[in-house]
């Protein structure tokens, strides 16, 4: 079958199973626009600004486990998708970005609309090809797929230029793939796994640590199952937020710069640590040469460059999480493992003192909103049930730690980079990929306006989130830094000029609501969420002294944590 490149483009991302292609039309990618114009199996999402198409394909791979497929224009169109590409990257997510290109004849001579791709990409992406040869491009294309659903996942960026989506060649879609140079080992080691084990069962006060690779690889059955096993505290990063379910006893909540009391003193004093998925990154560590000084650790994770590379570990297995955790599983059932009662109980009677302190506990007097109760009411009046995406901010660690997740892949939000834009076209993402679902935008008033115009995208394709800002009126993270590190001085981090957010949702032709009172929020709430097929923004105006506690200073140790 002989196609032109944007017709072979079009037939594989088909043939590979895509739904849903983001993305915003310019000069270099229009014989590829003009081939999705000429099929219907693809459904392309015109969004306002090519970050969003990346967040929107990043949050749509999240909720699902599918890849999100990205297709931008050259020159602007590419790099003004860097900063979502790097986003995945730093979150290990799935994506294959499609980016346009001026014709070889042209590339290197500063044509109109150029710049190097593969260039200003390679620092943030898994892998990424320029394709010049168009009776290449179905092959690239599906080693760009295979490279970024495999082992560590990640976004891989394939630069088309317009003559190859021009030129013509036969296509068969390639059914398999074999890269000699990439082959991500996905069994663990039955030796290491054996150690492990061995240790955990020897454990007198054991934890268990896992971050994202346990949502990634659709491990939270067998995370919980080993949980249930040993009988030992949980504990998730950020990004492994669902993992394990929040209202499990066993679960001690979040840990690290903002995590709990209870999961950063037990880390602080456990004896064996089970970290699974996670990459001991410098939030959830504080301090390395304070970091869990009593523990003997286990690290199980698919990327052999993440284990010992920030933090010493005891027992290295690489391999697919889901895979490792069943193994262990099995061998602790062939062990007939039982834990001790009476050691566990002494262990769990200490964490119970730490949890007592009740770390998470905030003021409600007067009429000001704290944010923490619009979180807690958001979680009621969903039913706990909702997709949460955020921005980045203070309002983003009080949806992590006040929302409560019981399931993977509902919370979604940037964890590695930290990018504010991030949580409105997120959330579209997740209302593409998941028609019928309630989907939330946890937001402040600075975050929101990095990309609020895809309020207009909301509005073309019918997306009934329900925005929740808690507007305190300045970028609060910045301002609580400022506070407690810089004597009070609260340089630029005060919004003087807001925009009235309800006027300004109702312009897009959407439904705005002002919160100013705490006795109002709940049925705020549930009038926004009556709104079946609407977009709501509820415009929350939060107390603006609050802040995020606890907190672990730079420097400090995770038992050094700074309570309200």
């Amino acid at each position: 079958m002989k196609l032109t490149g944007a017709e072979i483009l079009t037939h594989f991302l088909a043939d590979e199973g895509v739904e849903h292609i983001f993305g915003y039309p310019g000069g270099a990618v229009l014989h590829i626009y003009d081939a999705l114009h000429n099929q219907d199996r693809l459904k392309h999402i015109l969004v306002r600004h090519e970050q969003a198409a990346t967040h929107a394909a990043d949050a749509y791979a999240r909720s699902t486990g599918k890849p999100g497929v990205v297709l931008v224009t050259s020159g602007p169109g590419a790099t003004n998708a860097v900063t979502g590409v790097a986003t995945a990257y730093m979150d290990s997510i799935p994506m294959v970005v499609i980016t346009g290109q001026v014709p070889t004849n042209l590339i290197g001579n500063d044509a109109f609309q150029e710049v190097d791709s593969v260039g200003i990409t390679r620092p943030c992406v898994k892998h990424n090809f320029l394709v010049k040869d168009v009776n290449d491009l179905a092959m690239v294309l599906k080693k760009a797929f295979y490279i970024a659903t495999t082992g560590r996942p990640g976004p891989v960026v394939v630069d088309i230029p317009k003559d190859v989506t021009a030129a013509v060649a036969n296509y068969k879609h390639p059914k398999q793939i074999e890269m000699r140079s990439y082959n991500p080992v996905v069994k663990g080691h039955p030796g290491q796994i054996k150690r492990a084990v061995k240790m955990m069962e020897s454990a007198k006060r054991p934890m268990i640590y896992s971050g994202g690779g346990v949502i990634l690889d659709d491990a939270s059955k067998a995370l919980t199952e080993l949980a249930h096993l040993l009988g030992c505290p949980v504990t998730n990063t950020t990004m492994g937020l669902g993992g394990f379910p929040a209202s499990d006893r066993q679960f001690v909540g979040m840990l690290g710069m903002h995590g709990t009391y209870e999961a950063n003193m037990a880390i602080s004093n456990c004896d064996v640590m089970i970290a699974i998925g996670a990459r001991f990154d410098d939030r959830v560590t504080g301090n390395i040469e304070k970091f869990a000084p009593k523990a003997k650790i286990i690290h199980v994770d698919i990327d052999p460059a993440s284990i010992s590379k920030n933090v010493k570990v005891d027992v290295p297995i690489v391999g697919s999480v889901n895979n490792v955790l069943k193994a262990m599983i099995k061998q602790l059932k062939a062990d007939d493992f039982k834990p001790d009662p009476e050691v566990l109980e002494k262990w769990w009677s200490q964490i119970e003192k730490w949890r007592a302190k009740q770390c998470l506990k905030y003021k409600t007097e007067g009429e000001s909103i704290k944010p923490q109760y619009a979180v807690e009411t958001l979680h009621k009046v969903t039913g706990g049930d909702a997709f949460i995406t955020s921005d980045v901010g203070q309002h983003q660690m009080w949806a992590a730690q006040y929302y409560g997740f019981d399931k993977p892949r509902r919370w979604i939000n940037s964890g590695g980079l930290g990018t504010m834009g991030f949580g409105l076209p997120a959330a579209m993402g997740v209302q593409i990929a998941h028609p019928k679902a309630e989907v939330a935008c946890i937001t402040g008033e600075g975050s929101i306006q990095m990309n609020i115009q895809e309020l207009s995208t909301c509005l073309q394709y019918d997306l009934p989130i329900k925005i929740v800002c808690l507007n305190n009126g300045y970028l609060g993270m910045v301002r609580q830094w400022q506070e407690f590190f810089y004597d009070n001085r609260y340089a630029h981090s005060y919004m003087e000029s807001l925009p009235d957010f309800v006027k300004l949702a109702e312009s897009y032709g959407h439904v705005g609501i002002q919160v100013e009172r705490m006795a109002d929020v709940e049925g705020a709430m549930q009038e926004a969420f009556k709104l079946k097929d609407r977009l709501v923004f509820l415009n929350i105006l939060t107390d603006p002294t609050e802040n995020v506690y606890p907190m672990v200073p730079a420097g400090a140790g995770l038992d050094e944590m700074i309570l309200i």
